[in-house]
């Protein structure tokens, strides 16, 4: 689908800064916005509150005002504007979703709450780890299976059903799989 005449002059009114421009901006694509989180999410396993999408949804308009519009400035038009931000804003919502899930683990709760924490259909809520290097020093003592596991729930942000599917280990083994790992660097940890 082609960048339609309503869009290409909404979005030249964006980057003029042009009075009322950034609100029908907003009004026009924040139903947009709304369905790639709660898709997303779905997609995810990832359960959301009402606040939980509402600050998604905040930091995909972030991103899109940050440097004076400089995503929307790099749009070229060879697709439907909606197009465009439905890509931009699924990449957002994934690496938010990856960075607060991974940012709870080891007891860092970030200030928005814990819903990301949650994961559908392993009946276990499990916490990611933030800092990649930790992740690095828990794959070295690892076996294959269990580094992979890791690598794709603590830096890919893949759900149970997505690690299940991939390493074909039973999706209920995922979760006390990645509790072993924990608490053997917790113990690592410890002893150090």
């Amino acid at each position: 689908m082609a960048l339609t005449e309503i869009d290409r002059r909404l979005l030249k009114r964006c980057l003029a800064n042009e009075p009322g421009a950034w609100k029908d901006f907003v009004d026009r694509f924040i139903g947009l916005f709304v369905h790639v989180v709660n898709h997303t999410a779905h997609s995810r396993s990832v359960r959301l509150t009402l606040e939980d999408i509402d600050d998604l949804t905040a930091d995909i308009f972030l991103a899109l005002i940050a440097d004076s519009f400089a995503v929307l400035r790099r749009f070229h038009g060879k697709s439907s504007l909606a197009t465009y931000l439905t890509v931009i804003a699924r990449r957002v919502v994934v690496k938010n979703m990856a960075q607060r899930r991974m940012s709870e683990a080891m007891g860092h709760v970030t200030a928005r709450g814990s819903a990301f924490a949650q994961q559908g259909g392993s009946g276990d809520s499990q916490l990611r780890i933030d800092d990649s290097e930790i992740v690095q020093q828990m794959l070295e003592n690892l076996s294959d299976q269990e580094s992979q596991v890791v690598k794709m729930f603590h830096l890919e942000g893949r759900s149970y059903q997505e690690i299940s599917d991939i390493v074909g280990m039973p999706i209920n083994s995922i979760g006390p799989a990645l509790t072993r790992v924990r608490q053997r660097l917790k113990r690592d940890h410890v002893e150090q």
